[in-house]
């Protein structure tokens, strides 16, 4: 009895840890709405169009591209994300497409749904070169629900479910422009011109999300007929939070593998991987470690990103060449 009796007060005390730690992350997560809320991505170079519009169309295919991340494996109710984007030229000047982001905290906890449909529009500067404008419009879904942390315990720990969302729309739009050569590219894009309250109702607590700014550029340098080489920077910028600055390293062997590193500043250690499996298919993995006190926990055992894009020939561009961006 003895024996049964510590079993359930560890059993009982490791489920009260982990609703603490999942707790903590969803408030984090949650409460950080008032710096940051715009998903985070280590292959952001293949996934452009998340965060700029003016990115629509500029591989002159159709383009289709999934990707999932688990943040902090290990960490129950750590946050997950799934975007879906496709995005083609129409005509020689304008590109279309459409972004889905789905990102889950704590379980169910906390579900935000963004979906956007994109155009943009490009300008030839020289042979090589082309200035795009982009728009996106749309908007996000947020639920909200507590009682999912009875999971642990099969008690409502917080006792309550008054701050409860039950699929809030909020509508908003944002903007970029893009120029781009065969070697050379920069960008800059606001996702989200519109500032959204939660909570608005609750003496507590209030979360607003706020306008990201977002700077990437990067360059191809060929080092030989079968080995190309390309750093990239993203720089992230929002009212209120850090400067976020991703740095990374990329070799392409054959125009078929994909090798890298990146950095986030004062934040983790990433490594990349990525194999062009077909002209149509392209797959891609990233593993990112944290570097501030979170990573050295023995429940975060980094986190991952999977991405897998498939192209089709277009009338305005016959063949699929691999390329970085």
């Amino acid at each position: 009895m003895l024996i049964d009796n510590k079993t359930k007060s560890l059993d009982k005390n490791k489920i009260m840890r982990k609703l603490a730690i999942t707790v903590c992350v969803i408030l984090s997560s949650i409460g950080g709405l008032m710096a940051q809320q715009d998903a985070q991505y280590t292959q952001y170079m293949y996934n452009t169009i998340a965060v700029n519009p003016a990115y629509a169309g500029s591989r002159g295919v159709f383009s289709v591209q999934g990707l999932h991340r688990s943040q902090w494996v290990g960490l129950d109710g750590a946050p997950r994300t799934q975007t879906l984007n496709f995005h083609t030229p129409v005509s020689e000047r304008l590109g279309v497409g459409l972004s889905i982001v789905n990102d889950d905290i704590g379980n169910g906890t906390s579900q935000e749904t963004l979906f956007d449909g994109v155009i943009s529009y490009s300008i030839p500067t020289s042979n090589t070169g082309k200035l795009s404008f982009g728009l996106k419009a749309g908007g996000h879904l947020l639920n909200l629900d507590f009682s999912q942390l009875q999971n642990y315990g099969g008690e409502n720990t917080l006792g309550s479910s008054a701050g409860d969302i039950d699929r809030k729309f909020s509508p908003n739009f944002g903007a970029g422009v893009y120029y781009h050569t065969n070697k050379y590219y920069v960008g800059l894009s606001v996702p989200n011109f519109l500032t959204t309250e939660h909570f608005e109702d609750s003496s507590t607590s209030l979360a607003e999300e706020r306008m990201n700014l977002y700077l990437i550029t990067g360059y191809v340098f060929e080092l030989n007929p079968d080995l190309k080489f390309k750093p990239a920077v993203l720089v992230k910028a929002v009212t209120g939070a850090p400067l976020q600055v991703d740095l990374s390293a990329n070799f392409m062997f054959n125009d078929k593998l994909t090798l890298g590193a990146a950095y986030r500043w004062d934040a983790a250690l990433s490594a990349l991987i990525g194999f062009q499996l077909s002209d149509q298919f392209m797959l891609g993995v990233a593993y990112d470690r944290e570097i501030t006190e979170l990573g050295n926990t023995s429940f975060n055992d980094g986190s991952f990103e999977i991405m897998l894009r498939y192209e089709l020939k277009t009338r305005y561009k016959n063949v699929i060449t691999p390329r970085f961006f």
